[in-house]
């Protein structure tokens, strides 16, 4: 990556190190890592590393840079995620362009990627649905690691899809494609060896005690009726005519409503009912066999 020209200087309030200082005091009273972000998001404008600003921290921004810099501070500082600002967001290791079309991956989803891996560690090719892909985060997460798999992703919403296909495009992975629709009816075929999702599961009388934290994400994206858990509802409904006999479905849902999603799960079928806990120690993924 070519690197950006400053002139070093000294003791001046323009300098990487002078600019840093003050976006870190402008951050610490929206986020709890005000130094990692003021770091990003220079990098950033930059277009730069975050070892580069350690490198040269007495080198000047230009008028433009700055300018840019604070733009985006002060849409930082109205707590709009840093992932919206900056337009990208680390998954699996991999470079996601996210927008406020698609909810941001968050860590614990890739328990998601990590317990379908864990299933078909000794299968080369499965046939795998992602429902709900969004950003494209998990479907693209396997569509790496399982190379000779093909992955079918779906999502209603068209924004989302043109998402999830510049990032396949962006990462070079031909094994994946996207198809529009409402969970497993989007699906082109009906046979798969796996369905996972991770829909909304936030009920509505939620909502009052997260929108402040996920007022920039997609509403439809996180709200699932009045408990949240009517998506998981119809996808485990549904998914029951859409998998190989023995095939699995893995859902992500709130650390509060495992049992709630093992009974729904039992209720549409399933065996070998189980829950995998994240780093967290909480409940997240559960995971059913359907014969």
């Amino acid at each position: 990556m070519a690197q950006p020209q400053f002139v070093p200087v000294k003791n001046t309030l323009d300098t990487i190190q002078q600019v840093l200082f003050e976006a870190r005091n402008l951050l610490s009273v929206v986020t709890e890592t005000p130094e990692l972000e003021a770091e990003i998001l220079l990098a950033h404008v930059l277009n730069t590393s975050r070892s580069y600003l350690h490198a040269f921290c007495e080198a000047r921004l230009n008028e433009d840079q700055v300018q840019a810099y604070t733009h985006y501070l002060m849409r930082r500082r109205h707590q709009e995620p840093i992932a919206y600002i900056t337009g990208s967001r680390e998954f699996w290791s991999l470079d996601l362009v996210v927008s406020p079309d698609t909810l941001i991956p968050r860590p614990e989803t890739e328990l998601l990627v990590q317990s379908v891996l864990d299933i078909y560690a000794h299968a080369a090719a499965i046939k795998i649905a992602d429902l709900g892909t969004g950003s494209g985060a998990v479907a693209l997460a396997l569509a790496k690691e399982k190379p000779a798999s093909q992955i079918y992703a779906t999502d209603t919403s068209d924004s989302a899809l043109q998402i999830a296909r510049k990032n396949a495009q962006q990462l070079q992975l031909g094994n994946i494609s996207f198809h529009q629709g409402n969970w497993c009816t989007a699906l082109p075929c009906d046979k798969f060896d796996v369905i996972v999702s991770n829909p909304p599961y936030l009920g509505e009388m939620e909502w009052d005690a997260y929108a402040e934290g996920l007022a920039f994400e997609p509403r439809e994206a996180l709200l699932s009726g009045l408990d949240g858990l009517d998506a998981i509802r119809t996808i485990s409904h549904s998914a029951r005519e859409y998998l190989t006999s023995g095939g699995y479905l893995l859902v992500e849902h709130g650390f509060l409503q495992g049992a709630a999603v093992r009974k729904i799960f039992a209720a549409s079928g399933y065996s070998q009912i189980h829950t995998v806990r994240d780093l967290s120690d909480r409940e997240r993924v559960t995971i059913g066999q359907y014969k």
